[in-house]
């Protein structure tokens, strides 16, 4: 049950989603309500929802690299961090480490839109928020939050590892062309994640939770754009 005055976890999507008046914004208390305020910080960075989206996007993308006939090490590798990496948010919430969801599958895709995709979606965004997520391990007010964004960061960082291995053996496999196309499409895509970290972000989540202010965070984009996504 959800304490008096405390803001369901899963109705928190987004800084205006909090009241005033939540236990987020209360220091100390009772355990049970210093784990609640905990789930509600963990909530509004990244849910159970977005956790399940990326597992079953390494599953759609561990069927497509089976299908292109990907390196055994490869496909394992994401077996592997589909069933040991993906859960750490969920475990936190609910006790246990939940089964792989189901997932539907998808019509074959070429080896270039696969790419693509693992380009925008894995090399960038992933990417980012590896970043932020050892951001608040280092910055989050509250050391129950610092202590298990610490290994939602190893586990982050393990995902855009692997993400970037499936864009260099991707690419081997392309044209010049199409080389030419994701690496356009990583700009873009950092572009796009520019303007969206520039927008202000509430003042609690950045003290509480850790995450990086706007600045930080363009900032933050930026190194990435010149190191990696140029």
């Amino acid at each position: 049950m959800t304490p008096p005055g405390l803001v369901p976890p899963e109705a928190v999507t987004g800084p205006n989603d909090v009241p005033s008046s939540s236990p987020l914004f209360a220091r100390g208390g009772h355990n049970a309500c210093q784990r609640a305020r905990r789930d509600d910080l963990l909530a509004a960075t990244r849910g159970d929802a977005v956790e399940a989206t990326s597992i079953q996007a390494l599953v759609r993308l561990r069927d497509a690299l089976d299908l292109h006939g990907a390196d055994a090490s490869l496909v394992s590798a994401l077996d592997e961090l589909m069933h040991t990496g993906g859960s750490t948010r969920q475990t936190w919430r609910h006790g246990a480490a939940p089964g792989l969801p189901k997932v539907e599958p998808l019509p074959p895709r070429s080896l270039f839109a696969v790419a693509l995709d693992n380009a925008v979606e894995g090399c960038v965004r992933e990417t980012f928020g590896a970043l932020v997520s050892r951001h608040q391990a280092l910055h989050a007010r509250d050391g129950g939050v610092r202590a298990f964004m610490a290994r939602v960061a190893e586990d982050e960082t393990r995902h855009a590892e692997l993400f970037w291995k499936v864009d260099h053996w991707a690419q081997a496999r392309l044209s010049a062309g199409e080389r030419d196309v994701l690496r356009l499409a990583k700009q873009r895509a950092s572009e796009a994640l520019r303007a969206e970290v520039a927008e202000p972000v509430s003042p609690v989540f950045v003290s509480e939770a850790g995450l990086p202010p706007p600045e930080v965070a363009v900032a933050l984009v930026d190194t990435l754009a010149r190191e990696l996504w140029a």
